[in-house]
């Protein structure tokens, strides 16, 4: 096998003294340093031609790789060619990978490590078969948390075996946990496996696991010693053996899981999502949030965004009733992700296998099943014959990530098979402003129709199966605002608003944004390690705010996107007036569950409701004078160690914008 792929230096040096087109006023190249420059050899961080050469030469090599190791042919000069027009419309940012790509793509963490799982986004994983499966789906959802994937679960498990509990007959077993990211899983099987075929209790040894504080390389970031796994194991002890001699309950299972994710949040830069689907008619399962009812979940409830099976037909009014005080539950209708593609076009019942979604629900997914996302941004083009070029490098991006097999032979098993990618609009409501409704529709169906045909063509060089859905609507975490573009279909909430976002105190980006004029303060609740920097955005004139668009007006966009572009599903959280619009959502959905598969509702705060929200509102005047106030940033060195990540999402349980794990040796 030849040598790795890699641009030639006459094309990458034409980029190197290039401005960045960063979006929104320098927000955008504040998340770019802060959240994916990795920190290189030299001990300085990437400049965005850096990171753009490390992701395109990472993606040509998977494909080299690839072709070469089944004699299919490569062609070198077609793929110089096509790796320098990739280049060209990532560092333009007319499309980007998604944030996990940003950051893992053609590093040792995929070329040495092979942990290709770090590349996708999302993940499903069904409890229907715990009988046969018993500890397999708790473990694959930390197993992937801990790799920066998000992961939907459901609660079908529930009543499928009996906790047994641990034989107190038999001499415990003593477990010395190794610092690795599959040590800490593993301890995870073992305690859930005694308690559900009768085994010799586990009892751990901590002692193998690095101090909190120390450095964890590949990934980044700083390990969070042994603690958040002693607390995980004390609690899921505590939740089983109440269960011990009845069949698993629906609470006991999403227990475990948010337990979890708690685990994996703690400790610096890790973050965790997940989403939950129940039955709508199930009281047990409703009031999972209800703290009042169960307020010993209220310290990992959160970790998830819970949401029903929604049926076509059915009474939407209790359900409905939860919605309007905090937005939850959502809503999936699997029956409408199985039976179609695109809403416009006939039922094909190619997804007959799938069981559930993601956490931001903008992909079907069948359980183990893993997905790529990929993010267009339509208004950075001047016509639709620039967007389609774009939407070849974009597909081709997200289908090479399909190359890549991950550590789970259940789930190569579907992926292999399905191939699922999801390539994303973001920057809609700017679309709109600038070019109105009809030429959306007119790029979304002409856009589809050219990935189709690309994935003919493509899955035929690759000799591998063509996807069985292409196309999504993400909701989009931070990568659009490096592009300057709106997320996903949402609306702003304001033309001009403050965006607050959060730093490590001793984050070499601090004075280089005080110095800069930048508005830096303690984090609420984190005043000791954390700071929160403001930074004045402007969307741009004939935007359209969330103030002046309906909750009827955001599901009609929902359903639009969900018939003329995305194949899995659109990601949308329609944000509504609680006093004027809450009684009018059983209605909405009544209407809406014929052109949707899923949607999700979140209640319209007033602006200051608590401290440092994400977004603030203010007018122009203000927002004229925080600009003028402010001088050129300059970063210069900053330490990649770190750098604090974090997810964006309108009901801030959803897409994870950068990989960690917990240790890696």
């Amino acid at each position: 096998m030849s040598d790795r792929f890699y641009l030639t230096d006459a094309f990458v040096g034409k980029y190197r003294r290039k401005k960045a087109p960063f979006g929104f006023n320098g927000l955008g190249e504040l998340v770019y340093n802060r959240t994916y420059s990795r920190l290189k050899e030299d001990g300085k961080n990437e400049q965005w031609w850096e990171t753009v050469q490390r992701v395109v030469e990472g993606t040509f090599n998977m494909q080299k790789t690839h072709i070469e190791h089944n004699g299919l042919g490569w062609n070198a000069w077609k793929a110089q060619h096509s790796a320098q027009e990739m280049y060209d419309r990532i560092w333009n940012m007319k499309f980007l990978p998604p944030g996990r790509g940003l950051w893992a793509m053609g590093t040792p963490i995929t070329e040495e490590r092979n942990l290709f799982a770090a590349l996708n986004n999302c993940a499903f994983v069904s409890t229907e078969n715990l009988r046969e499966d018993m500890a397999a789906p708790f473990t694959f959802l930390m197993d992937a948390s801990m790799l920066g994937v998000g992961v939907g679960f459901d609660v079908k498990g529930a009543g499928k075996i009996i906790v047994k509990g641990p034989s107190i007959s038999r001499r415990p077993e003593v477990f010395s946990v190794p610092d690795t990211r599959e040590g800490w899983v593993e301890s995870l099987r073992m305690q859930i496996e005694s308690y559900f075929l009768g085994t010799a209790p586990v009892t751990y040894d901590y002692s193998l696991i690095r101090k909190a504080g120390a450095p964890i390389r590949g990934f980044g970031g700083e390990s969070s010693g042994s603690r958040p796994l002693a607390d995980l194991h004390e609690a899921v002890e505590e939740t089983l053996r109440k269960e011990v001699g009845s069949p698993i309950s629906q609470t006991a299972i999403v227990d475990i899981m948010n337990l979890v994710g708690k685990c994996v949040v703690a400790g610096n830069v890790r973050r965790s999502a997940e989403i939950v689907f129940g039955p709508a008619d199930s009281e047990e399962y409703i009031d999972l949030k209800n703290y009042e009812v169960n307020p010993q979940r209220s310290t990992f409830g959160w970790t998830s965004n819970n949401s029903v099976f929604a049926k076509v037909g059915m009474d939407y009014k209790p359900t409905a009733e939860r919605v309007k005080i905090n937005g939850e539950p959502g809503y999936a209708w699997l029956d409408n992700m199985k039976a179609y593609g695109r809403m416009k076009d006939p039922i094909n019942n190619k997804d007959h296998r799938a069981k559930g979604g993601n956490p931001c629900l903008e992909q079907t997914l069948e359980s183990y099943e893993l997905c790529c996302l990929v993010e267009t941004f339509p208004n950075n083009h001047d016509s639709v014959e620039d967007y389609l070029k774009t939407l070849k490098y974009a597909y081709l991006y997200a289908k090479t990530v399909t190359l890549g097999k991950t550590h789970w032979a259940e789930t190569n098993r579907v992926m292999l098979r399905n191939r699922r990618i999801g390539c994303s609009m973001s920057g809609i409501a700017q679309f709109l402003a600038d070019r109105g409704m009809t030429t959306l529709i007119e790029w979304m169906d002409t856009g589809y129709d050219h990935i189709q045909r690309l994935d003919a063509e493509y899955s035929d060089w690759f000799a591998i199966p063509k996807s069985i859905k292409t196309t999504s609507i993400k909701p989009s975490g931070t990568v659009s605002l490096l592009a300057g573009a709106t997320p996903g279909i949402h609306f702003p909430e304001s033309r001009y608003y403050i965006r607050r976002m959060r730093l490590g105190k001793i984050s070499n980006l601090v004075p280089a944004l005080i110095k800069a004029g930048y508005k830096v303060e303690p984090a609420f609740g984190a005043e000791k390690d954390t700071v929160v920097v403001e930074v004045p955005v402007d969307v741009g004139e004939g935007v359209r705010t969330l103030p002046d668009v309906s909750m009827w007006e955001q599901l009609a966009l929902s359903a639009v996107a969900q018939r003329y572009w995305a194949d899995n599903q659109v990601s949308s959280t329609v944000t509504f007036d609680p006093k004027t619009e809450g009684d009018q959502i059983a209605n909405a959905l009544d209407v809406f569950q014929y052109q949707l598969k899923g949607i999700s509702f979140l209640p319209r705060l007033d602006s200051g409701a608590y401290p440092q929200m994400p977004y603030e509102a203010i007018d122009k005047e203000s927002y004229d004078s925080m600009v003028t106030g402010l001088s050129k940033l300059s970063f210069g060195r900053i330490k990649g160690e770190e750098i604090i990540a974090e997810r964006f999402c309108d009901n801030d349980v959803c897409e994870i914008d950068f990989v960690s794990e917990v240790v890696l040796s």
